[in-house]
């Protein structure tokens, strides 16, 4: 599928979560507000399912979903070495259709490829965004029969890592049924404040595990890979994983990200993306404009600019989205701030428009 990269200039688009109930008119509402770059939403208020950990349960070895307390759990009673076994056959088939994410559990995913598929014209040079649990946050989150996160036991750590990588595969491939470019975000929230003296798993192992299911995908799509972490992390860290976009929170931590200057500019030059998470989610006050979201934004690209950062690779490689997923604002808060987000990328891609025709 060719697809001018460049194009991503300024595009806005969503992180995952809505707090809405009515999947179709908010799939419309969503390509009405990003045509370019329309994602899939997640009703996390619909049902449990669609949790972030819980949507992307389905086919995975030795797992057990509690719908009622939201955990997931390794089963204590199963043959671990015969699941495992089973497990690895199809991964090794890549029999992506088996690992398939069903509609009752991601309805937004579906509804919006129906709609996608009833537009006429050309999306070639239109992109898609999905999304799926990073390896590490799944991890992190999944309980063995010990009772500690399963980010502690390697084998089991590498199952579930090889797994979501088969998943984020199947979710490519049904993305790029809609006739745009794919764009996947793997979400990790686990890693903000990664660092602690409480943090079971090396640097070095996030950089292996992350490089691992990243560079699966790439290697069998086309498809553009970004990592999204909403809270304060070692962003080094993440920029050495092989992703194509870094997603941050960049209302709440810009100062934090911008102290890795020297990485992000390596980044940036090997072709990497900046996803500027700008519009504010749970510290949204309704105060927020567009000249004062660009006033911010414009700020923190000048820190990056004064360290060495082309200008115009820079602006070219920038995209725009809310600070981290909208589920839990209220329905009007999250309007109010999706439609901010929608008018600040016009008016960005507009006025480098103007500047052209101006510079003509």
């Amino acid at each position: 599928m060719p697809c001018e990269r460049s194009s991503l200039r300024f595009l806005a688009t969503g992180i995952g979560s809505v707090p809405y109930l009515d999947i179709e008119t908010t799939c419309r509402h969503i390509i009405l507000q990003f045509p370019e770059l329309p994602f899939w939403p997640q009703f996390v208020k619909r049902s449990p399912v669609e949790d972030m950990t819980l949507q992307f349960t389905e086919g995975l070895p030795l797992v057990r979903v509690d719908l009622e307390s939201k955990e997931v759990r390794i089963s204590a009673g199963m043959n671990k070495e015969k699941e495992l076994v089973e497990f690895y056959e199809r991964f090794m088939a890549e029999d992506t259709d088996y690992f398939a994410v069903s509609e009752q559990y991601a309805p937004g995913l579906y509804t919006m490829l129906r709609i996608l598929a009833l537009e006429s014209g050309n999306n070639n040079q239109q992109f898609i965004k999905g999304q799926v649990v990073g390896p590490i946050t799944f991890t992190a989150s999944v309980k063995g029969s010990d009772g500690k996160a399963v980010l502690y036991d390697a084998e089991i750590l590498e199952a579930m890592a090889n797994a979501i990588s088969i998943k984020a595969l199947w979710q490519v491939k049904e993305l790029s049924k809609s006739g745009r470019y794919p764009v996947l975000f793997f979400d990790e929230p686990y890693l903000s404040g990664f660092g602690s003296a409480f943090s079971p798993i090396s640097r070095e192992k996030v950089i292996e595990i992350l490089r691992t299911t990243i560079d699966f995908l790439k290697k069998r799509t086309n498809a553009l890979v970004g990592i999204h972490c909403c809270g304060n992390t070692d962003w080094a860290m993440l920029l050495e994983t092989g992703t194509d976009i870094i997603s941050f929170d960049a209302n709440g931590y810009m100062d934090y990200f911008l102290l890795y200057d020297k990485a992000i500019k390596e980044f940036l030059d090997r072709g990497g993306f900046i996803a500027w998470g700008i519009v504010p989610t749970s510290e949204f006050t309704g105060q927020e404009t567009v000249r004062s979201l660009i006033t911010q934004l414009e700020n923190g690209m000048e820190r990056l600019i004064r360290s060495g950062v082309d200008m115009e690779i820079l602006q070219a490689r920038s995209l725009l989205t809310p600070a981290c997923g909208m589920g839990t604002m209220t329905p009007d808060t999250a309007t109010r701030a999706t439609h901010l987000l929608s008018e600040l990328s016009r008016a960005l891609r507009h006025r480098k428009a103007d500047k052209a025709q101006q510079a003509s």
